[in-house]
């Protein structure tokens, strides 16, 4: 079983990985890209990162609330965080397999559906959640992600650990990123055969 501190740093690492395509790759694309559906019926880039910042809108203010009420009970991390088995098996259901596919095809829920937003603001905002998660995880090391509990925004009433819920948003982010680089992908195409 992973320590609570490589879980973070698993979880920093692909956050780091997220914001590096998207600065470094996506930051310098025309918004025709970005916007571009791959075919009928099918998010864009662009969609692809709104329907994360819809989770993030969610989410971001949560883990922050559950990470500074750890840091006032000042019990410090704990050494190991055993994942309960609901958040387990979320974050396995969401998660992308080795090399990228999916496990399964998810309908997103009628609150998280994309619309048509400007591109470049769409882009920024991710930006600006992804290193506020980058933030977050950092801060998220001192406290006990066995103990604070968060509810899901499908069903509030549900609550997951603070680190279950840390372990799906990434993977849920994780997810869509692929997505949306397989939209890039196909608008290059779709704008080289014009």
């Amino acid at each position: 079983m992973p320590s609570t501190q490589q879980i973070i740093k698993d979880l920093r690492l692909q956050t780091e990985l997220h914001l590096q395509k998207t600065i470094g790759e996506w930051q310098n694309l025309p918004a025709r890209e970005l916007s571009q559906q791959p075919a009928e019926g099918a998010w864009s880039a662009a969609q692809c990162l709104e329907h994360l910042n819809i989770y993030g809108r969610y989410y971001l203010p949560l883990i922050r609330k559950a990470v500074e009420k750890g840091r006032k009970n000042g019990k410090g991390g704990s050494a190991v965080f055993h994942s309960g088995w609901l958040g387990a098996w979320f974050t396995n259901l969401i998660k992308p397999k080795q090399g990228g596919a999916l496990k399964s095809k998810l309908k997103a829920a009628s609150h998280a559906m994309p619309g048509n937003s400007d591109p470049r603001a769409v882009l920024a905002e991710f930006i600006d959640q992804q290193e506020e998660l980058l933030q977050l995880l950092q801060a998220a090391t001192s406290v006990d992600l066995n103990k604070n509990r968060i509810p899901i925004s499908i069903a509030p009433v549900i609550r997951l650990k603070l680190g279950d819920t840390l372990q799906f948003l990434v993977a849920h982010i994780h997810r869509h990123m692929l997505q949306a680089e397989r939209a890039v992908i196909a608008s290059r195409s779709l704008t080289a055969a014009e």
